[in-house]
């Protein structure tokens, strides 16, 4: 043998290798079709989903390993996202309106529970989930990857997208998705802002507040969270925001103050020395204000004790001359209010603001606009998640809570693990011709679906009012296209993949009422279903538009309507047990509903009543046609058929013949629109 032969083959084999390498690694650079940025709960979940489609994609994350936002956030280590185990269902699907921890994957027991079985769980046990979940779906993320820019750049093959990291290592993607959630604390500018301290360097420890005065800037979750931490402590506890409370119990705002966090309100409420007030804070002050050194019986000094003043800047006189921390009585409000609510020193101020998104590491050709809502903290991102002016650059997360901030779950993982899921369906049909995922049903089917859904479906149920199902109606047959972004529907065809008929379309979405009630009161619930259009809380409500809506009429829709006016609108009255299957009061007003869109009688029939039908009307109903006359119904069993065929007298076509039978009746079917095979003929 040729002693060269071992030296050429191992040759090839590094070159084989090589060509693999560069693919990824050309001129220093890696390359992929997809980048996602960020390893915490939505990066991963898009990971999921390229990884099962099989997509060239790469997960950078900046730290060690995925979810690092929980190692130290919320800083008292309880989540408020809740883990209801035992909901006495084995539904999947039903069980994740409950589950709001866990990830889609298709592995049934790839949840959360595994880690914690607390309602709500300690804030550890995610980043436990997160690493369980990479290790089990094998999704290829690379650590250690710091990305400090990201430009876009123009070829002749498109836009694409340079991520460069710490070491000045390059990544290109031509579509990038940006999973890095909310973590740059958000900091209001005011005088003497320097003074306060923040949520997320204070000590988590109790006793480093006792005996002390302390007041908090803001009144949502970090806030109260801080607030019950030290409640059994602190000699006083005060939190300032331009806004009151709002409690989730009444928004239905996920994101407002939960139950868990809110024992203040009962010692503000019960007169236990702690309180709430309402400020802007950029016209408040914090100065320092020295106390005289006061002697003790035993002759020593006592040490001089800083304490923290709130005023206005209104009352600041000479601001332009005087440091901040340096204020006279008269600046003080208590000076021209003698009974203003803080007028008295505290020992610290806590500023608890939440987070904002992080723009420093886009440059211009990359950096989505901030969004009007959320004071600027968000990205601006179109309704099917892609950064305004950015194409191919898709927000995912918390950071794409703009699109329904303040008003569903977006922000939050039981509802943004369904709109990474949009954010894919859309790439698949974009970038791979694949249409968004539907369900072809017969029209008689389309009521029995349709409960099917709003008696189990976690997406809708979750991002009420944001994520609904389009049925594009196509007369006897009809597409049901799931958990779409009803705020895209203007571009439903181009998304989707799926073109609208004439027949029209029905859009079903989750929504609440819209009138402000007392949310315990006596007249909170409506069970009257001839009146459910005034349901208060989470129903199902279907649209009807014979043409698809278009970007006006989105844009000019009604105040708090998540769609344009429709042709005909249908409220499936809310219920308490949150099931919609009572024959009188859900079925058959959604049955006479669906009935008026399609034009047609959409009633269930006995085989007996398909018969009389078929042998008395020229069209049988619908639910026959599809049914009873197509053989439909009957188990496709050799031993039922069997059964049957032995149980009838069959006539032999000598009989059949001679029986004077008439002759027209087969014609009679056929122009009825049944097969001579109609279940009329029993030789099976």
């Amino acid at each position: 043998m040729d002693s060269s032969l071992p030296c050429y083959i191992l040759f090839i084999l590094i070159g084989c290798v090589k060509c693999s390498f560069d693919n990824h690694h050309h001129n220093g650079t890696r390359r992929y079709d997809y980048c996602v940025l960020g390893a915490g709960p939505a990066g991963l979940q898009m990971g999921y989903f390229l990884s099962k489609a099989k997509r060239d994609y790469i997960i950078l994350e900046r730290n060690s390993g995925p979810g690092s936002f929980f190692n130290k956030y919320p800083r008292h280590r309880k989540l408020i996202s809740i883990n209801k185990i035992h909901t006495g269902r084995q539904n999947r699907e039903f069980n994740l309106r409950h589950d709001w921890n866990s990830l889609l994957s298709d592995k049934a027991d790839l949840l959360f529970k595994r880690v914690s079985s607390e309602f709500y769980p300690p804030a550890d046990a995610f980043p436990l989930y997160l690493s369980m979940f990479v290790k089990e779906l094998g999704l290829r993320v690379q650590y250690g990857v710091d990305i400090g820019r990201v430009r876009a750049v123009l070829s002749a093959t498109g836009r694409s997208y340079i991520l460069t990291d710490q070491h000045m290592s390059d990544y290109t993607c031509s579509v990038l998705l940006v999973a890095t959630g909310l973590w740059v604390p958000q900091k209001v500018e005011f005088v003497g802002s320097d003074l306060v301290e923040g949520y997320e360097s204070i000590s988590t420890n109790p006793e480093d507040y006792k005996d002390q005065a302390v007041l908090i800037l803001g009144k949502g979750n970090s806030a109260f969270e801080t607030a019950q931490s030290i409640l059994g402590t602190a000699s006083r506890v005060h939190m300032l925001s331009s806004s009151p409370v709002r409690l989730a119990w009444q928004t239905h705002y996920v994101g407002d103050l939960r139950a868990v966090n809110n024992e203040l309100i009962d010692t503000y409420q019960l007169k236990s020395l702690d309180g709430l007030v309402e400020a802007r804070l950029e016209k408040i002050v914090i100065a320092r204000r020295k106390e005289k050194s006061k002697r003790r019986s035993g002759g020593k000094k006592k040490e001089k004790k800083v304490q923290l003043y709130l005023t206005l800047n209104k009352y600041i006189q000479h601001k332009e001359e005087k440091n901040s921390s340096d204020v006279t009585g008269e600046e003080l409000p208590g000076y021209h209010i003698d009974n203003f609510s803080i007028r008295k020193p505290y020992d610290r101020v806590i500023r608890c603001l939440g987070f904002r998104f992080n723009f420093s590491i886009f440059d211009s050709s990359t950096c989505p606009p901030n969004s009007e809502k959320a004071k600027g903290r968000l990205p601006g991102v179109t309704a099917w998640y892609e950064g305004k002016n950015t194409p191919g650059l898709f927000v995912l997360g918390t950071a794409a809570h703009s699109r329904d901030y303040r008003s569903s779950a977006g922000g939050f993982i039981h509802g943004f693990r369904y709109t990474a899921r949009v954010v894919h369906r859309v790439l698949e049909q974009r970038y791979h011709s694949n249409q968004w995922p539907s369900t072809n049903l017969l029209t008689t089917q389309l009521q029995s679906w349709i409960l099917k859904r709003v008696g189990e479906a976690s997406g809708p149920y979750q991002m009420f009012e944001v994520l609904g199902d389009v049925i594009v109606l196509r007369g006897s047959h009809c597409e049901y296209v799931e958990e779409f972004p009803v705020q895209a529907l203007p571009q439903f065809s181009s998304l989707s993949g799926h073109e609208i008929s004439n027949h029209g379309l029905i859009v079903l979405v989750m929504q609440y009422g819209k009138k402000k009630i007392d949310y315990l009161g006596r007249s909170r619930a409506q069970t009257d279903w001839t009146k459910a259009w005034k349901s208060n809380f989470l129903h199902p409500v279907l649209y009807y538009y014979d043409t698809l809506p278009t970007e006006e009429e989105m844009k000019l829709r009604p105040y708090g309507w998540p769609l344009p006016r429709p042709k005909a609108v249908h409220h499936m009255v809310e219920d308490f047990l949150t099931e919609w299957e009572s024959p009188v009061s859900h079925i058959q007003p959604l049955r006479r509903f669906l009935e008026h869109c399609v034009q047609t009688d959409l009633r269930a029939f006995y085989a007996e009543s398909c018969f009389r039908s078929s042998l008395t009307h020229r069209k049988p109903p619908l639910f026959c046609q599809q049914g009873y006359l197509k053989q439909k119904g009957v188990a496709h069993s050799s031993q039922l058929w069997q059964h049957v065929h032995d149980a009838v007298q069959m006539p032999t076509e000598q009989e059949a013949g001679t029986s004077g039978a008439d002759h027209a009746f087969p014609n009679y079917l056929a122009q009825a629109g049944a097969s001579m095979s109609s279940g009329l003929k029993l030789d099976f």
